[in-house]
């Protein structure tokens, strides 16, 4: 569940917490709310540190220097000096 999820859960339990009067049998839907309500916070700090945790900043990676890569003359002289 997203955190787009964890709201609409907090706004249906605080919708059925405080927003209506309805009466069920056997059903006391001020106490759903009120768990819904929790729910929903719960995922929302879950979701919260797991996407602090992937927000890690690793720097970017230095270029390699490929020594042996150069071009050797097959005069006698290598990188301009004498031999």
């Amino acid at each position: 569940m997203g955190l787009g999820g964890c709201i609409i859960l907090i706004a249906a339990g605080a919708i059925l917490t405080f927003a209506t009067d309805w009466e069920m049998e056997g059903v006391n839907l001020d106490l759903v709310g009120i768990i819904l309500m929790i729910v929903g916070l719960i995922g929302t700090t879950t979701f919260s540190s797991i996407a602090r945790r992937r927000r890690v900043v690793v720097p970017p990676a230095t270029p390699v220097v490929d020594e042996e890569g150069h071009h050797h003359r097959r005069d006698g002289y290598s990188d301009g000096y004498g031999a």
